[in-house]
């Protein structure tokens, strides 16, 4: 008899972390997060997006990791760089899409994404 993998309807994590961040539901988006051994730092800048409207703590720990990350992972990041990340994250409650588009800006200026 051989094995067999059967997997189940909801697909691999990934998929299940991907549909959570389309729900925008933060519970979900948070088990489907821890279900995963990484998350890129566009996921997690995703994750950031859906937390921005909960709980104001949760949101400022990932929006410091994210920041972290960001500064571990950018190449020849300034230290103006991280002041406009920050700058960012800190208005992406009340300006998401104008925040997003200067964090996206930042990624790809310092050749992530």
């Amino acid at each position: 008899m051989g094995e067999h993998m059967f997997v189940t309807s909801d697909g691999s994590p990934y998929s299940r972390f991907r549909r959570a961040l389309a729900t925008g539901n933060e519970t979900l988006v948070i088990a489907a997060a821890r279900e995963l051994p990484r998350i890129s730092l566009d996921d997690a800048l995703r994750v950031c997006l859906v937390l921005r409207d909960g709980d104001r703590d949760r949101f400022e720990r990932a929006a410091v990791r994210w920041l972290g990350r960001f500064a571990l992972e950018a190449r020849r990041a300034t230290i103006n760089d991280l002041r406009a990340a920050a700058d960012a994250l800190d208005a992406l409650p009340g300006q998401p899409v104008a925040a997003m588009e200067r964090l996206q800006a930042l990624c790809l200026a310092r050749g992530i994404g």
